[in-house]
């Protein structure tokens, strides 16, 4: 099987400057500019920059730059989608332990306008160690301030060099986060202020979300997707059908990614917004929370993923009420619009082409709660009389009887899965009652910010859950 090259020289004006190479980048952002080069003429070459060199793995240059993005999934009516795409845009990848001096050499490049990152969650953080003259620094954004400062040399400070940059890493606000952490070094190596000024005043720094699972290298699929491509390919990843990307920044910004009329902003997947807000909003309370709700109670049920699980007559039902009936009233936001993004939401969870595991969602459950559930829980009960969300608050003691052990290996922080060994222990001795238990939980202030037994009417309905769903089991409650 022949190995996946390019068939004559093919090059793009480097536009682009992307920090990490992963999945998720290419099966998500290098797919998208790649069809704007297609279908609008956006005409924009990408330079792949690993965030963190020293890996052994093979870069993309050994494929001339070149992956397929293999996309499965359920469209908008629910059909099976299988579909190959060839990537092209990527022109080359750097590993800055072995070619620094190139990937600083690229700030002379008048064609760059961009620079996209995901470098993690972790990956916007900053240090007192990493020095102007480290090659490289350790630190991302002292890559970038590196690089910036570069450029802001190689063009004396002109207006109209500076960059748009399109931070994904998953943390609220990461285009202002990304830029005090870029500033931080700038101020730290003692760079002039003019520099300070250029960046403030002729760099923008968007906020994004971004949203679409991608999974990798499908191994399992390896011999049927040869043999429908043709080639052999090692950087091919899958994803899924569905994807958002929300950009919070000047109209502008979306005429020089030449969106308007390139067939993905009409379909409203690559959104140019001046609030993020609401959709970050809904993602996190529909999606996350969707999945943060399922997990404890499926596992409770015998299940194993999120496809069967919302499948299930018992489990798929109860995901369906919660979201519709406690958690989209909740979100306070226009009805219409989270019920069509919820319904794109049930048949992404019932992707027949992703086996993802309830255990591993449910990896740090509690922190996912606090950020997911509880706000939409709390709020339900604010604004309905005191009434409770019961599917919400059974989730809550789902998540503690999980907590019990024997379903799943828990992996949380330290302190959470101290308490429980303790108080289910207490419980089972008869030393504590399920009230005992519930308010004890309740009272968690670091978790929840405060003491939920403060809330009306909460660790009653909650100590209730925790004892039908120990006396009678999850599934008779569901039925």
């Amino acid at each position: 099987m022949q190995a996946l090259k390019r068939g004559a020289p093919f090059a793009l004006p480097i536009k682009i400057l992307q920090f990490g190479q992963g999945n998720f980048m290419r099966g998500f952002f290098d797919w998208q500019i790649d069809l704007l080069n297609e279908r609008s003429g956006l005409n924009a070459g990408v330079v792949i920059v690993r965030p963190r060199g020293g890996s052994a793995a093979p870069l993309l240059d050994v494929q001339d730059g070149l992956f397929t993005v293999l996309v499965r999934g359920l469209d908008e009516q629910g059909a099976p989608v299988k579909e190959y795409r060839k990537v092209e845009c990527v022109q080359r990848e750097i590993d800055p332990n072995a070619g620094y001096a190139d990937y600083l050499a690229l700030a002379a490049n008048p064609d760059l306008r961009f620079v996209v990152s995901n470098t993690t969650e972790a990956g916007i953080a900053v240090n007192d160690t990493d020095r102007l003259e480290d090659a490289p620094p350790a630190a991302f954004p002292a890559k970038l301030a590196q690089f910036l400062y570069r450029r802001f040399e190689a063009f004396d400070g002109a207006a109209n060099r500076g960059l748009v940059l399109l931070p994904c890493e998953l943390i609220d606000q990461n285009g202002p986060a990304l830029k005090r952490a870029v500033l931080h070094f700038a101020r730290l190596w003692q760079l002039p202020a003019a520099f300070d000024a250029w960046i403030e005043q002729s760099c923008t720094f968007c906020s994004t979300l971004v949203d679409r699972i991608v999974t990798g290298y499908p191994a399992a699929d390896a011999e049927q997707i040869q043999q429908d491509l043709g080639y052999e390919d090692q950087f091919l990843v899958a994803a899924e059908y569905y994807y958002l990307f929300v950009i919070q920044g000047p109209a502008w910004v979306g005429e020089e990614l030449k969106l308007a009329g390139a067939g993905l902003n009409a379909q409203l997947n690559i959104r140019l917004v001046d609030d993020i807000t609401p959709y970050k909003k809904r993602k996190v309370g529909i999606l996350n929370g969707g999945h943060t709700t399922l997990v404890p109670v499926a596992l409770l049920a015998g299940l194993e993923a999120v496809g069967p699980a919302v499948d299930d007559e018992g489990t798929g039902r109860f995901l369906r009420a919660a979201i519709a009936d406690e958690i989209i009233p909740a979100l306070g936001m226009d009805r219409k619009e989270l019920e069509a993004y919820a319904e794109d939401v049930i048949l992404r969870f019932r992707n027949p082409a992703i086996h993802h595991r309830l255990a591993s969602i449910a990896l740090n459950s509690w922190s996912k709660f606090a950020a997911r559930v509880m706000p939409q829980l709390l709020r339900y009960i604010e604004t309905n009389a005191g009434r409770m969300p019961r599917r919400l608050v059974l989730a809550l003691a789902a998540t503690m009887v999980l907590y019990r052990g024997g379903v799943i290996a828990l992996s949380d922080d330290k302190a959470n899965l101290d308490w429980f060994t303790q108080a289910w222990t207490k419980v089972d001795a008869g030393e504590w009652s399920m009230a005992q238990l519930a308010s004890g939980w309740l009272a968690n202030v670091a978790l929840w910010g405060r003491d939920l037994n403060g809330v009306p009417g909460l660790t009653y309905a909650l100590t209730v859950a925790l004892e039908q769903i120990v006396k009678q089991g999850v599934r008779e409650l569901l039925a």
